[in-house]
């Protein structure tokens, strides 16, 4: 019988049933002999004590605002009393911070999250079964690859059984390989998800966010040095009028300064929000849509047939 036109040479066959083997060692030995779990879980930790450092100097810093916000100047001569709470002023400063802080706990969950998964993909049930499954779908597809054939000598009448036997093996890939893709997805997704993050994270952002992080660290000490109170002291009501005056003064320049600095403070927010988010969402799912597509093309490809 004479080759079909465009048949592909006999030599495609060996090749493929290599190229399985390959897949096949691969993926056993990402299941039991070097799991990359351990590595990918040292890295996750990383970031996510990036994410709790970054948490606690926004509350560190939401804490002296609030202190300063409710900061109040009051004297009472004769019975007549006068306050002054300048302080109010940093109110819209002291809400952004508490987002800030949200967010950046909501890093620091979005990484426990990934280490809670890490744990159950690196399970020894999840591996023991995507060996079972690994084993299923390799020798239906090494069926598979004959099928073609086994069609040609069924509609010329021969080999008939053989034939009906590698068509069943066919349907039964299609339905297996999804099985397989997930499996493979659950297994090596968020290992190689969270290696592949932070090596982004060192080779674009840790720069960046080192920098950021020591302007957050070092503002309350600002803020404390320019609305600390000064100590209290007997003396008449001219004094203590003096004394006042002088003190709102020193408030009002000292909040003024810190108003200032906040512009410098709410970009350096900014730039570690988009950080967090960055390596929280956007990566993650992008390297997630990318092992799912290389899980697909390994698992599916012999069902696309």
């Amino acid at each position: 019988m004479s080759e079909r036109p465009g048949a592909p040479p006999a030599t495609v066959a060996p090749f493929k049933r290599a190229l399985l083997l390959l897949v096949a060692t691969a993926v056993l030995a990402g299941c039991w002999l070097v799991p990359l779990e351990p590595l990918a879980r040292e890295q996750l930790r990383a970031g996510l004590q990036r994410s709790l450092t970054a948490f606690a100097a926004a509350r560190a810093l939401g804490a002296v605002l609030s202190v300063a916000q409710g900061t109040q100047l009051d004297v009472k001569p004769a019975g007549v009393g006068l306050s002054l709470a300048p302080g109010q002023a940093l109110k819209p400063l002291n809400e952004l911070v508490d987002r800030f802080a949200a967010v950046m706990l909501a890093a620091s969950v979005a990484f426990g999250i990934q280490l809670l998964m890490l744990g159950i993909g690196g399970h020894v049930a999840v591996s023991a079964a995507l060996t079972a499954v690994l084993l299923a779908w390799l020798v239906l597809r090494w069926r598979a690859d004959s099928a073609a054939a086994s069609a040609e000598r069924a509609a010329v009448g021969a080999d008939a059984p053989r034939a009906r036997q590698d068509a069943a093996a066919a349907r039964a890939l299609r339905w297996l390989s999804p099985i397989f893709a997930g499996l493979l997805l659950v297994r090596f997704a968020v290992p190689a998800v969270g290696l592949a993050n932070e090596g982004v994270y060192r080779a674009v952002m840790a720069g960046e966010y080192q920098s950021a992080l020591a302007v957050i660290e070092a503002s309350p000490e600002q803020v404390v040095g320019r609305t600390q109170p000064a100590a209290p002291a007997e003396e008449g009501l001219l004094e203590r009028l003096k004394r006042w005056s002088e003190r709102a003064t020193d408030l009002r320049a000292g909040y003024e300064a810190i108003l200032q600095a906040a512009g410098e403070w709410t970009r350096t927010m900014v730039r570690l929000i988009a950080l967090f988010v960055v390596q929280t969402v956007l990566l993650p799912l992008g390297f997630l849509w990318l092992m799912w597509r290389l899980s697909r093309a390994i698992a599916g490809s012999a069902a696309r047939r």
